[in-house]
């Protein structure tokens, strides 16, 4: 996973995990064993009505709006992540 992170490098992904939160930010660094994201933003699924896919596509479309600077992920957490270029309307 790692080696395949590496590739987006420096470039806006979203990160799913095994969790309720999902983050979209620019990738930083793959680190042993977590990522570091810049300009972040974290979304918990849990307290709002909309699917993780809907926030993903919809901030897709209208434009991330950070609420951290860095953010730290566990790789163990991280169930896949993509560009966020690569999000489909659906």
């Amino acid at each position: 996973m790692k080696e395949a992170l590496k590739k987006y490098l420096k470039q806006k992904i979203v990160i799913d995990t095994r969790s309720s939160w999902v983050y979209l930010g620019l990738l930083e660094r793959v680190l042993e064993g977590a990522v570091e994201l810049s300009d972040v933003d974290v979304h918990e699924n849990r307290d709002t009505s909309t699917t993780k896919e809907v926030y993903v596509l919809e901030s897709s479309k209208a434009g991330v709006i950070p609420n951290r600077n860095k953010v730290y992920i566990n790789l163990d957490y991280i169930v896949s992540f993509s560009l966020l270029s690569d999000v489909k309307n659906f």
